[in-house]
C-alpha cells in the first residue's frame, strides 16, 4: 500500500518533468541544457524537502481516490495551529503536491484528463467534479504560471506549454454555448478530455475568457522581457485575440456569476473583464499591433470601467455581487464574489484605489466587513466567536447548495484582501487613510477611530495594522482548524461541526491557501495599469458592436440623456434601448443598447447615453429573452429632444 501511494506522489512530480518539442523550437532562452540528473538533483534540493516535512500526509492526500470527500473519520481528524506560520509549514508542500495532483497528463489524481488540463476535482460523484472548468483552471494556472516567471519555479515550463496548447484547443471546440466565432468561448466548462459538455447547465459564464487572457498575459509578458516575441506572437497572440475580442464583444451580455446561479451581470465577471481588456491593451500596444483592436478594446474597457461602478450600493454601504438579475434571482448581495473581486484584480501599484476596488480601498474594506458580518449568525460553527472575531465564512448567505456551508476558499480569501491591504500600506509609507466609507471597518479594531489619516510609523498606525493582521491571520486559522490532518481540501466544510463536505481535493481550494500564503509572505504581484485610469464623465453600456455615444468625457457639440423605464421582467429577460440616432443604435435590435442598469431599482432600468446636442430623436425599449428573442414595445415610437451642448436630459417611462 504504501509503494503504491508513493508511487502516486512520483506521478504527481512529473507534472514539472515533461519535455515539449515545440517550446523548445520557439523558446531556447528558456531551456537549460542541464542534463536530467542534475535536473533531479536540482528536484530533490529545493522540492522535495519540503515534502519530507509532511510526507505522511501527502501519501494520504495522493492516495488517488476519486470520490466526494471521505467519511473515514481519520480523515475527518485535524491538526491544531496557533499561528499560520505553522500552518504554511504543513500546508504548503501538501496544497502544492495536491494541485498537480489534479492536472493532466500525468497528475496523480487527474482521472485520465488530456494534457494541460485541470480538473476541478477528482470526485466523480455527488458531486461530479471530473470537468474542466475554464475558470478555475485559468485561476490555477495565473497562480502557476506566477511561480514561473518569478523564478520560485523554474520547472514548470512545460506543464504552461501544454496548458496554453489545451485552452488552444478548447478554444475551437464547438459546444451549446455556440462556436468558436459565435458564442462558444462563453462555455463555463468541457469533458476532461476536451470534448464538449452537452448536458444542462447555467450558461453562458463570461469570466472564464478574461480569465484564460490574464493568465496568458502574464506569461507573454514574461517571455517578451526575455526576448521572445516569435511565441507570443505566433502562439499566444491568437489565442488572446479570440478570448479579448469576446470580451469587446460580450461584457455587457448577460450570463451566469461565477457560482453558476445568477444569470445577470456579476461583479466578479465585470472586474476581470476589465483587468484582462487593460492587459491585453497594453500588450498589443507592445507587439506594435496595426488591426485597430487597441482603439476598440480602449473604449470598451471604459465603458466597462464604468458600469463597474455601478455595483456599489451607497445606501447599503457594501458592492452589490449581481445586477440585472435576469432569472429571478434576488438576493442581499452580500457574495464572497466581492472578496474574490478584489483578491484577483490586485494590482500593487494602484494603491487604494477604489475606482478598481483595490484590497485596502475603503469601499473594498466596508465591503469585507459587511461580507463577513453575514455570517455570524447564520451558521452554529460560528456560534462560539466573540463579537468582531474571524468566522467561517461562505459563499452567500442565502447559499442552499449542500444545505449551505462554509467554503475553504472564501474563508482563505478574507484572510488574502486584509494581507494585500497591508502590504499596500507597508509599502507606499503614506499611512492608513480611514473615510467616512471605512469607518464601520476600523472601529471594529478601535472603537475610537475617526475619519482620519493614521500616520506611517505612528504608534496608532502600527497598532492598528497589528490588530488588522492578526485578524487575517485570525481567519486563515479558522479554516486550518476545519482541515483534515491529511491536509487535503475539499470544497466545503460543515456549517455545523466542520466536517470536510462536497467535492474533495479541489484544486480552487489548493490554488487559494497558496495564494493566500504568498500574499501574507508579501510575495510581489503584477501590476495591470490600474494606477493610471480616470473613469470618464459619462458612461454607456454600448459594446463594440453598437452606438453607444461618446465616453470619452468631453461636451463639444453633445448632450446627455439618462433613460429609465419601468418594466418587470421574468426569468432570463432583459431590457434594451434603441432608437433612430447612431447613438442609439439606428434601430438595430442586434446592437441595442443593454442591459440597462437595474442596481438597487429594479423594476426601473436605465442608461445614460451622449447624444447630438438639441437634437429631436425617436426611440424605443425593447425585451430580450435568453434565448434571444425580441419583443418591442406596443404603440408609436418615443419622441424627444436632447438638451443644449454641455446639458442632461431624464426620460421617465413606463413599458408599454
Amino acid at each position: 500500500m504504501q509503494s503504491s501511494q508513493l508511487l502516486k506522489a512520483s506521478k504527481a512530480e512529473q507534472f514539472v518533468d515533461q519535455s515539449s518539442s515545440s517550446l523548445q523550437r520557439d523558446t531556447p532562452l528558456l531551456h537549460s541544457s542541464a542534463s536530467s540528473s542534475i535536473f533531479w538533483s536540482k528536484m530533490r534540493k529545493n522540492f522535495l524537502p519540503m515534502l519530507v516535512s509532511a510526507v505522511v500526509s501527502c501519501c494520504l492526500l495522493l492516495s488517488g481516490s476519486s470520490g466526494a470527500t471521505p467519511a473515514d473519520p481519520q480523515l475527518e481528524k485535524r491538526l491544531s495551529y496557533t499561528a499560520v506560520s505553522d500552518f504554511k509549514a504543513f500546508e504548503y508542500p501538501v496544497a502544492l503536491a495536491g494541485l498537480y495532483a489534479n492536472i493532466g497528463p500525468n497528475g496523480a489524481k487527474d482521472g485520465g484528463a488530456a494534457s494541460g488540463v485541470v480538473i476541478a476535482s477528482p470526485s466523480n460523484s455527488n458531486p461530479d467534479y471530473l470537468y474542466t472548468w475554464i475558470r478555475d483552471a485559468s485561476l490555477v494556472y495565473k497562480y502557476i504560471i506566477d511561480r514561473y516567471v518569478s523564478g520560485r519555479d523554474t520547472t514548470l515550463l512545460t506543464g504552461i506549454n501544454n496548458f496554453v496548447a489545451s485552452m488552444g484547443r478548447i478554444q475551437q471546440v464547438s459546444n451549446p454555448s455556440g462556436t468558436v466565432s459565435s458564442g462558444g468561448l462563453g462555455e463555463p466548462k468541457f469533458l476532461i478530455n476536451e470534448a464538449a459538455f452537452t448536458g444542462g447547465w447555467g450558461r453562458p459564464q463570461r469570466d472564464g475568457p478574461a480569465l484564460r487572457a490574464t493568465a496568458i498575459i502574464t506569461f507573454a509578458n514574461y517571455l517578451i522581457s526575455q526576448s521572445n516575441t516569435t511565441y507570443v506572437r505566433n502562439t499566444l497572440w491568437p489565442i488572446l485575440l479570440l478570448d479579448l475580442n469576446y470580451v469587446s464583444n460580450n461584457w455587457n451580455s448577460t450570463g451566469f456569476d461565477l457560482w453558476e446561479e445568477v444569470n445577470g451581470a456579476s461583479f466578479f465577471t465585470t472586474a476581470v473583464q476589465h483587468r484582462a481588456l487593460r492587459q491585453g491593451i497594453a500588450l498589443a500596444t507592445a507587439l506594435g499591433d496595426t488591426t485597430g483592436v487597441i482603439a476598440t478594446w480602449t473604449t470598451q474597457a471604459q465603458n466597462i470601467f464604468c458600469f463597474l461602478q455601478s455595483y456599489w450600493s451607497a445606501s447599503s454601504g457594501y458592492i452589490v455581487a449581481n445586477v440585472n438579475p435576469g432569472n429571478g434571482a434576488i438576493r442581499s448581495g452580500k457574495d464572497a464574489n466581492t472578496v474574490l473581486t478584489s483578491i484577483h484584480t490586485f494590482d500593487p501599484a494602484a494603491g487604494c484605489d477604489s475606482k478598481t476596488f483595490q484590497p485596502c480601498s475603503d469601499k473594498a474594506l466596508a465591503n469585507l466587513k459587511i461580507y463577513v458580518d453575514a455570517f455570524r449568525s447564520i451558521w452554529s460553527i460560528n456560534s462560539a466567536a466573540a463579537a468582531g472575531a474571524a468566522v467561517a465564512t461562505g459563499r452567500y448567505p442565502e447559499d442552499s447548495y449542500y444545505g449551505g456551508n462554509p467554503w475553504y476558499l472564501t474563508t482563505f480569501a478574507v484572510s488574502e484582501q486584509l494581507y494585500r491591504a497591508i502590504q499596500v500600506w507597508d509599502s507606499l509609507g503614506q499611512g492608513i487613510n480611514i473615510t467616512s466609507i471605512s469607518l464601520p471597518f476600523f472601529q471594529q479594531f478601535n472603537s475610537a477611530a475617526v475619519v482620519g489619516n493614521l500616520a506611517a510609523g505612528s504608534t496608532a498606525y502600527t497598532t492598528m495594522k497589528t490588530a488588522i493582521l492578526n485578524w487575517a491571520d485570525a481567519f486563515a486559522l479558522v479554516a486550518a482548524k476545519y482541515t483534515p490532518s491529511t491536509g487535503a481540501l475539499s470544497e466545503q466544510y460543515s456549517k455545523s461541526d466542520g466536517t470536510p463536505l462536497s467535492a474533495s481535493d479541489l484544486t480552487w481550494s489548493y490554488a487559494a491557501v497558496l495564494t493566500m500564503f504568498d500574499a501574507r509572505d508579501g510575495v510581489t504581484a503584477e501590476s495591470w495599469g490600474a494606477a493610471s485610469l480616470t473613469l470618464p464623465s459619462t458612461c454607456s453600456t454600448g459594446s463594440s458592436g453598437g452606438g453607444g455615444g461618446d465616453t470619452g468625457g468631453g461636451t463639444g457639440s453633445t448632450s446627455t440623456v439618462t433613460f429609465k423605464v419601468t418594466a418587470t421582467t421574468v426569468w432570463g429577460e432583459n431590457i434594451y434601448l434603441t432608437g433612430n440616432i447612431a447613438a442609439l443604435t439606428n434601430w438595430s435590435t442586434s446592437s441595442a443598447l443593454g442591459p440597462l442598469t437595474n442596481t438597487n431599482t429594479y423594476p426601473v432600468w436605465w442608461v445614460t447615453v451622449t447624444v447630438p446636442a438639441a437634437t429631436s430623436f425617436e426611440y424605443k425599449y425593447i425585451r430580450k429573452s435568453s434565448t434571444g428573442a425580441v419583443t418591442w414595445e406596443s404603440g408609436s415610437n418615443r419622441v424627444s429632444t436632447s438638451a443644449a451642448a454641455g446639458g442632461s436630459t431624464t426620460l421617465n417611462d413606463t413599458w408599454k
